[in-house]
């Protein structure tokens, strides 16, 4: 297939022109031209910007000419607010085949397993992305493609995305913790489900609904079988050969925003059924954690922004040891 991808250079973008390119697809990047510079050679690069609304490269085609080129589909992955949207849509007119937008389980107003779920109210009125407005952002967006491409339009609804090259601490905070061993200090409940997917298996779904012309929505969501926070810590621990002691502290205790901490229990349980059905793959979490362990520590095990630092943790537990 011919596929244009709108951002394809950082986490999962990155994944599904890797994926893309495996199975034979032709390839064209739509981005700024600033990050992974040095990655897919080869493949084609137009270059715009969709905050500033510069399409131009892609109403050109290729390269400045080439002017009506199309493509069999579009991965929208870097479209957060309609109009980033509405201006890549304009742009393309009737050049593409196919759009597909990467959403957000972040649409979901309430408790729900399927793709039914009712979603939040979008909103167009704002284009700040915080706690409040990023589901409802995503939600205007999943209409404005479902309005203009109809049967033709396919959304992608992941939950928390993890695996190597995660521009996010959150997964890696708790792979780097649990290599540490020992008491694990968690401000939330052992028992809290958390579900989380390998970014290859989003991309393999991704590729397949595209090579299978499927339409609708589709949770991406993981691992294969429902886990646990404990699960997913003393899993990690595992992979790493380390032993650890899961042991529950106040949420107080904690920084705000903490990694892979939900508030809502129900965010952790969708169905990734009609996904399987369309070709998910269910990469075992071990897997996936052991994977993001070489991968953080060829890169060296940078700082981390999230969870408890050393002396955080170690306030955090001490009121367990009495």
């Amino acid at each position: 297939m011919r596929l244009l991808v709108l951002g394809g250079t950082a986490f999962v973008g990155r994944a599904i022109v890797a994926e893309a390119l495996e199975q034979g697809d032709d390839v064209t990047l739509f981005g700024r031209g600033r990050t992974g510079v040095e990655l897919f050679p080869g493949v084609r690069r137009l270059t715009g910007d969709r905050d500033t609304g510069d399409y131009a490269a892609l109403r050109a085609g290729a390269d400045g000419g080439a002017r009506g080129r199309s493509w069999d589909a579009v991965v929208d992955v870097s479209g957060y607010v309609p109009r980033h949207v509405a201006g890549a849509m304009d742009a393309l007119g009737e050049r593409a085949g196919r759009y597909l937008f990467i959403s957000s389980n972040a649409v979901y107003a309430g408790p729900g397993a399927d793709e039914d779920t009712p979603r939040k109210a979008p909103v167009r009125d704002t284009e700040v992305l915080d706690n409040e407005t990023y589901g409802r952002l995503k939600a205007a967006c999943e209409d404005d493609v479902s309005a203009r491409y109809g049967e033709r339009a396919t959304l992608v609804r992941p939950g928390k995305v993890v695996g190597p090259h995660d521009t996010s601490d959150a997964f890696p905070y708790w792979v780097r913790r649990a290599a540490a061993g020992g008491r694990v200090a968690l401000p939330a409940e052992p028992d809290q489900s958390v579900q989380v997917v390998d970014v290859r298996d989003l991309a393999r779904l991704v590729v397949d609904l595209l090579h299978n012309d499927r339409a609708g929505a589709y949770h991406a969501v993981g691992p294969a079988e429902p886990v646990t926070f404990a699960d997913l810590i003393e899993t990690c621990a595992r992979t790493a050969g380390s032993d650890v002691e899961v042991v529950q502290v106040p949420p107080s205790s904690a920084p705000p925003h903490f990694p892979l901490v939900r508030a809502d229990a129900f965010t952790q349980r969708r169905s990734p059924a009609r996904a399987r059905a369309a070709g998910l793959p269910a990469t075992p979490l071990a897997k996936t954690a052991a994977d993001v362990l070489a991968w953080d520590r060829e890169r060296g095990e940078p700082p981390l922004e999230g969870g408890f630092s050393p002396a955080e943790e170690e306030r955090a537990l001490a009121p367990a040891r009495r």
